[in-house]
């Protein structure tokens, strides 16, 4: 049988062993048999699945999202547009995300402008903005 340890797997996906245990886990992988000595053995198909997996997290998608993909990936009825449908969703979150960030730096950046001094006897605007918006 071609196995590989833990170890080598993590070195050659670039992951840390950690993390392939929480992959684990998580039901992203499989959980490989133990030998005699109660080490993992993998196949060394489980590093494309890894590369997969990091891929995916970087494109933003959830850990669960990630399941769902894989399922689809070894679907045999599963369609592309089942696929392209998740992709779409994850686009808008992204455009919402966009949002909110740009927001929050437009109200930054006006808070900044108006933290003109550093005298002690005027309050600071952007720490009084933050705490007025805590009392909300």
């Amino acid at each position: 049988m071609n196995s590989i340890t833990i170890g080598k797997v993590a070195r050659q996906a670039g992951v840390g062993v950690e993390t392939i245990r929480f992959y684990e886990r998580r039901g992203l992988i499989d959980e490989p048999h133990r030998g005699q000595s109660g080490y993992r053995h993998y196949s060394p198909e489980i590093i494309p699945r890894i590369h997969f997996i990091r891929r995916a997290k970087e494109l933003g998608f959830t850990l669960e999202e990630i399941k769902e993909l894989l399922s689809l990936r070894t679907s045999s009825t599963a369609q592309c547009m089942d696929v392209r449908m998740r992709a779409k969703a994850k686009i808008v979150e992204i455009e919402e995300k966009i949002a909110l960030l740009q927001r929050m730096r437009t109200t930054l950046g006006e808070l900044v402008v108006a933290c003109k001094s550093n005298k002690k006897t005027e309050p600071c605007p952007i720490l009084g903005a933050i705490e007025k918006e805590g009392k909300s």
